[in-house]
């Protein structure tokens, strides 16, 4: 087989599980309950408890406060199907027109837009920027 038509196939492939992916809601970022915001962190950080959760209301992200006051506090977010949960240590906050910016300071994940309402991102910028280990900086972007 010419190896023209194999990357043709290969690649027409690899589109149409993308299109049928995403024609069937496989794309859709999961939605966020307390409880299953509160499991998505335990089974990333077990010996972490969870003093306070509060949950975006787009259901597609959680500040996580926990019992150690000294502790970081932590962050899942929608990432596709799957969650994503991270300590938030070294934090640079930036106000966006649809929430708030977060650049972490891990090469895995190194920033995550939050889609928030106005009210709700200056609440999660002063539990942020007021927590201790977080060192937060703010500026508008």
């Amino acid at each position: 087989m010419p190896l023209e038509l194999l990357l043709i196939l290969v690649v027409g492939g690899v589109a149409a599980i993308a299109v049928l992916l995403h024609l069937t809601g496989r794309s859709d970022l999961r939605l966020l309950s307390a409880d299953q915001a509160r499991q998505a962190w335990l089974r990333q950080f077990p010996d972490s408890p969870i003093a306070q959760l509060t949950l975006a209301e787009d259901g597609h992200a959680a500040l996580i406060q926990p019992e150690d006051g000294s502790a970081p506090l932590g962050l899942v977010w929608s990432f596709g199907a799957d969650t994503v949960a991270r300590c938030l240590e070294n934090v640079e906050m930036k106000t966006a027109r649809q929430g708030l910016y977060l650049r972490l300071a891990d090469f895995s994940a190194p920033g995550v837009q939050l889609h928030l309402n106005g009210s709700e991102a200056a609440h999660w910028q002063r539990l942020i920027a007021h927590h201790p280990a977080a060192l937060a900086t703010a500026t508008e972007m």
